[in-house]
């Protein structure tokens, strides 16, 4: 059975993404004007995105802006075949 998971734990979050090979972050082009990080997201080795569309930030630069944007992350541990799922979302915490 696949079951997702809603946390704001930081050490939570960041244990998840280490089991993955999954790093803090943020597409290119989606920079703030101060030149802070942009759209919030994890880069989990050999999933999703071209490498040369992410730019990867500090964990503490991606939970500044997790806490500023008052984010939730919204995962799943296994796949409904018991497989180890990379499925995660980041969501408001409203």
């Amino acid at each position: 059975m696949s079951e997702s998971t809603t946390t704001t734990d930081h050490d939570e979050i960041r244990s998840w993404a280490e089991a993955r090979d999954a790093v803090p972050a943020t597409p290119r082009g989606t920079e703030e004007a101060d030149g802070g990080p942009g759209v919030l997201t994890l880069d989990v080795q050999g999933h999703g995105a071209d490498e040369s569309e992410l730019e990867h930030v500090d964990w503490d630069v991606w939970f500044d802006k997790f806490e500023a944007e008052k984010l939730a992350f919204l995962y799943q541990e296994q796949k409904a075949d018991g497989e180890t799922s990379t499925f995660f979302k980041l969501v408001s915490r409203d």
